[in-house]
């Protein structure tokens, strides 16, 4: 496995987190994040930014990107943060099955979206992001 990609809505909030949290653990892969509906172009939420800052994490530097067929293609395997983002990007990128899975699967949750919810909402999410990270995570470096 050389490539993961963490997809939520925006390109905001949980996915860029979960993409720090990825790349922090497996430097060796290139870990990247899109939106299935990108605020193309917007840093990340104040609120993600400062939650990975206190973790040692810096996404200061993140931009939302939209989630393309190629990006699609070249990934090996694609996180998303629910099962109504996964049918989404089945039906709109059919060549991502077999590779297209929730970041929460292992614990069988979905990650809600903390935008414009506050500082607890984005608590909660990176808890289950950061959960969900490490089973995967766990998983990649066995199959590695």
């Amino acid at each position: 496995m050389k490539s993961v990609l963490v997809v939520c809505i925006g390109n905001i909030c949980r996915s860029p987190m979960g993409e720090a949290l990825i790349a922090a653990a497996l430097p060796q892969l290139e870990v990247a994040s899109a939106g299935v509906g990108a605020l193309v172009g917007q840093p990340a939420d104040p609120l993600a930014r400062q939650l990975m800052a206190e973790r040692g994490l810096d996404i200061e530097s993140h931009r939302a990107r939209q989630l393309t067929n190629l990006m699609c293609q070249q990934a090996d395997l694609i996180l998303v943060m629910d099962e109504e983002q996964r049918l989404l990007i089945n039906q709109r990128h059919p060549l991502t099955r077999g590779k297209l899975f929730r970041l929460g699967e292992v614990a069988r949750v979905d990650i809600p979206d903390p935008y414009r919810l506050g500082r607890p909402a984005f608590e909660q999410a990176l808890q289950l992001i950061d959960a969900g990270a490490s089973a995967w995570v766990e998983r990649i470096r066995k199959l590695s």
